[in-house]
């Protein structure tokens, strides 16, 4: 009894997260109503709210679940010191490729900042943590370029989504490593 009723739990937790994505893509979260879900899931109220207090706590889910994936993809990679950093940062464009759809409506202009910041927050973990943390600077100094570095990938991640990944996510990785080891200056 108890696994069907998990399964219909996930099925409707399912359904009301697959709404709210294509809901997202023509409005903005704010404007996107608890009544619209429902009626495009085929699921009453009170079901929802069974669930998820309201459309800002599932979208929250939704970033949760994509995020948990992404570090789970990236956790099961080990690479040598020297390759670590082009590696990851090619599985971690693997990935955004294959879930290309979600992560470009999480990335969109309809969502809240928030799934940009745990975006920043995962891809200065398990990318850009060992370089930053090679290069000697004072802490002030190294936040700034953190922030300047992840956030530029964020943005250049968006950007090659939504020119509907016009490089592979090898060549995303080189351009991306290129310019963060070496600057400007040597990319002429």
């Amino acid at each position: 009894m108890s696994s069907k009723m998990d399964r219909r739990k996930q099925y409707t937790r399912m359904v009301l997260k697959e709404s709210l994505m294509d809901l997202l893509k023509e409005k903005s979260i704010s404007s996107i109503t608890i009544k619209e879900i429902c009626e495009k899931a085929d699921i009453n109220r009170s079901t929802y709210y069974a669930h998820f207090a309201s459309q800002y706590e599932l979208l929250n889910a939704i970033e949760e679940e994509f995020i948990e994936d992404l570090v789970r993809t990236l956790t099961q990679y080990t690479f040598s010191k020297e390759d670590d950093t082009l590696q990851m940062t090619e599985k971690f464009f693997e990935f955004i490729a294959e879930n290309s759809e979600v992560c470009q409506t999480l990335l969109g202009e309809n969502t809240d900042i928030h799934f940009q910041k745990k975006g920043m927050m995962i891809t200065r973990q398990y990318i850009f943590n060992d370089w930053i943390t090679d290069m000697k600077m004072d802490e002030e100094t190294y936040e700034y370029i953190n922030l300047f570095i992840v956030s530029g990938s964020i943005y250049v991640t968006k950007n090659w989504l939504e020119s509907g990944q016009n490089k592979t996510p090898k060549e995303m990785a080189e351009i991306l490593n290129n310019f963060i080891n070496k600057g400007l200056s040597n990319m002429r």
